[in-house]
């Protein structure tokens, strides 16, 4: 390769990592509006091994606006993520496939002090421990377009999931 086709691939793979890092950041701050934009036209989203749906990003997005208000508080950690470049049109490079593991610690509303569980604990609220932890892989499938790389679809691969017992005092669903 030349110095210019490994320039091009690092920057490529620095693209991918930043989308797949907004996402993370949409789905933790709610932002579903930044969340559709990451997507093509045609993205897709399938969470139904972790007890969602599968659909086009609006369709998703309108459902994890709804569900997430259980989890006030969430933080995707995405880790060891492999990319792997692929062919469309003839052209090197205009497809990504990317697996990545994620462990994702989320709070139920109202479980860490206020009604909304937004207490990071301390003397008058909870622990700020999370109730509820999962963990497993994604499978992004990315395009290059004129606005950059957008997502294709997202399959997340639910593997496990951990509820803490419920503290006493704390409401939790």
């Amino acid at each position: 390769m030349t110095q210019r086709v490994e320039l091009a691939t690092v920057m490529d793979r620095l693209g991918i990592d930043e989308l797949i890092t907004e996402y993370a950041v949409a789905v933790d701050d709610g932002d579903w509006e930044a969340y559709r934009g990451l997507f093509t036209a045609d993205g897709r989203a399938d969470y139904r091994s972790a007890g969602g749906i599968e659909g086009d990003a609006r369709q998703v997005a309108a459902w994890l606006a709804q569900h997430m208000r259980l989890f006030p508080m969430r933080q995707h950690l995405i880790v060891n993520r492999r990319v792997r470049f692929g062919v469309r049109e003839q052209d090197i490079g205009d497809t990504a496939q990317v697996q990545a593991d994620y462990v994702n610690p989320m709070r139920f509303a109202g479980s860490d002090g206020g009604p909304d569980g937004s207490s990071n604990g301390g003397p008058d609220g909870g622990s700020g421990e999370p109730d509820f932890v999962c963990g497993g892989r994604y499978a992004f499938a990315f395009a290059r377009t004129y606005d950059g790389w957008r997502l294709r679809e997202v399959v997340v691969q639910e593997k496990w999931r951990r509820m803490q017992p419920a503290r006493e005092g704390n409401a939790t669903p």
